[in-house]
């Protein structure tokens, strides 16, 4: 029989629904009646307490909120009725142990990924072209069309057909493909545009070349074509030497054209496909060839949550981001306005004082930036996060949190710093998917693992996206998008532990190229750099 609640931790004083429950209801819950005094939607929260005016509401064991005014035993929570609040953080007051999983039967596996170098391994093999400067967006998009064009299959969009057929009376047009083959099969070629590299402060032009440098010596990436206009505040001397101090024997081709040395845009152009040629067609000789697990470096991202992401999605992908770590690989947990509430749990989990000092310092001078743009972390949750039951920063925080398992935390990054640490890292990011999921792929992770309950299409240019649903509904109804799906924890059908294995498996092969992820087939390529401090 499906359960109707679901208390998370021992000592929550509130429920989760599993099922919509109708105000009349009496549930029979850890051997007492609970009697539902109001409509609960699924995801939704309802009192297993009476809360009187600034009484705790806990949940995943941490305080996610304070009663704004009386909750009886058996009503739902709501933004009316409850406000944000979080524990206070004393800095490193333990250090926490942590038992690994056993992770015996994948010692030996191996993932076929492109070896660097450096000894980086990567899951795609990518060729980037990229603009240091938004004035040379149009010139990539020029050579976007060109390539894509001359190297890649056509395929018929069939919203291009209907089209089409509109513009001739009803009439089918079929598109004509130009090519039935990829010219080259072991490289992708990709480019990325943004508004950056000049304006705003200076600051700004310096973080823009720490990611794209980032992009760069990504192992996914086999080479770049770097765009330049010349007169920008991110001059290619500030681009190589964010380049050379990620990596400063860096082996990759890297072919830097700078507009105003060049004449025309047609002269431009021809020397860029000339030389761009040459270097993809080397890199189409890398091949994939076998790389332990202790190579596979995942972001941990979530998007579009849900009331049922942290008890379904997010600890399944907590229980693979130990699984990583045990094999000895790396796994990245970000978005630190996600994390408030949670500070303590993950500064105790810190190797030393030192990180969680990092730690605790970069949030709350993140926190410190929001308050003074006027807003702060407790505005954090989306529309749709509301809707669905995260009424508060610190209940979709703690959920949110479920993604980075337990394992110790090896090191603390900055935004735009690079992974150096095998282990559990955690990376300062803002919330926004994209610009969370391109600051992980700028430090250095070859696969992103992304939860969701509500549905985003969100991709990157260089590194698969695996798209993970929090619920059965949400994949049935956008199987386009979603990779695997965790909705029979929320029916009693597997446990975290077994999704989380089966998360394993899809990942070996997304990382061995035997599985295309659905972000891939759409082609989406999202890229989106952070200015700092404007951005939840």
């Amino acid at each position: 029989m499906l359960k109707k609640l679901l208390k998370v931790h021992p000592s929550d004083n509130v429920a989760v629904a599993l099922v919509n429950l109708v105000a009349g209801d009496i549930i029979n819950f850890n051997d007492e009646d609970i009697y539902v005094l109001s409509d609960v939607k699924e995801k939704h929260k309802i009192a297993l307490d009476t809360f009187n005016v600034g009484d705790r509401i806990i949940m995943y064991g941490v305080l996610v909120g304070k009663a704004a005014s009386i909750i009886k035993k058996g009503d739902v929570l709501t933004l009316n009725n409850v406000k944000h609040e979080s524990e206070k953080v004393f800095g490193k007051t333990e250090t926490t142990g942590w038992t690994a999983p056993n992770v015996e039967k994948w010692k030996s596996r191996t993932f076929l990924g492109y070896h660097r170098a450096d000894g980086q391994v990567g899951t795609e093999n990518v060729w980037l072209f990229f603009p240091l400067v938004f004035c040379e967006n149009r010139n990539i998009e020029t050579l976007k069309e060109i390539f894509d064009k001359e190297l890649l299959k056509q395929k018929v969009n069939p919203h291009q057909e209907l089209l089409r057929s509109l513009v001739n009376n009803g009439t089918a047009v079929t598109a004509v493909t130009s090519s039935s083959v990829n010219v080259f099969d072991n490289i992708d070629v990709k480019f990325i545009t943004h508004p950056g590299g000049c304006g705003g402060i200076r600051q700004d032009s310096e973080s823009l070349a720490k990611l794209l440098a980032g992009y760069v010596n990504n192992p996914n990436v086999a080479g770049a074509t770097v765009l330049s206009l010349g007169c920008q505040n991110l001059q290619i001397n500030i681009f190589k030497d964010a380049l050379n101090k990620i990596n400063p024997n860096l082996k990759k081709p890297v072919l830097i054209f700078e507009q105003q040395k060049m004449g025309t845009v047609d002269e431009m152009l021809s020397t860029i496909i000339k030389e761009s040629y040459e270097g993809i067609k080397e890199a189409n000789k890398i091949p994939r060839t076998p790389a332990p697990l202790s190579k596979l470096s995942i972001g941990l991202e979530c998007g579009g949550s849900d009331g049922f992401s942290g008890i379904s999605a997010n600890p399944t992908l907590g229980h693979t981001s130990d699984l990583i770590v045990a094999l000895k690989g790396t796994a990245v947990l970000a978005e630190f306005p996600e994390l408030c509430g949670v500070e303590q749990e993950l500064a105790n989990r810190c190797v030393d004082e030192e990180k969680a000092n990092k730690f605790l310092e970069l949030m709350k001078a993140y926190e410190k930036s929001v308050v003074d743009a006027g807003s702060g972390f407790d505005m954090n949750p989306s529309p749709g996060n509301i809707k669905d039951g995260l009424i508060t920063d610190a209940m979709k925080s703690a959920g949110a949190a479920k993604k980075g398992g337990t394992s110790p935390v090896v090191d603390v990054l900055d935004y735009g710093e690079y992974l150096s640490k095998s282990g559990f890292n955690l990376l300062c990011t803002p919330g926004n998917d994209v610009e969370s999921t391109t600051a992980m792929v700028g430090s250095g992770v070859n696969i992103i693992l992304f939860t969701t309950g509500l549905g985003t299409p969100t991709g990157n240019p260089i590194v698969p996206v695996i798209k993970v649903s929090s619920n059965t509904d949400l994949a049935l109804r956008m199987p386009d998008i979603i990779d695997i799906e965790t909705g029979a924890i929320i029916r009693g059908e597997k446990t975290i532990e077994t999704m989380a294995e089966e998360m394993l498996e899809l990942i070996i092969k997304v990382a061995s190229g035997a599985v295309k992820t659905k972000a891939d087939i759409l082609n989406q390529n999202d890229f989106i750099p952070w200015r700092r401090g404007v951005s939840l």
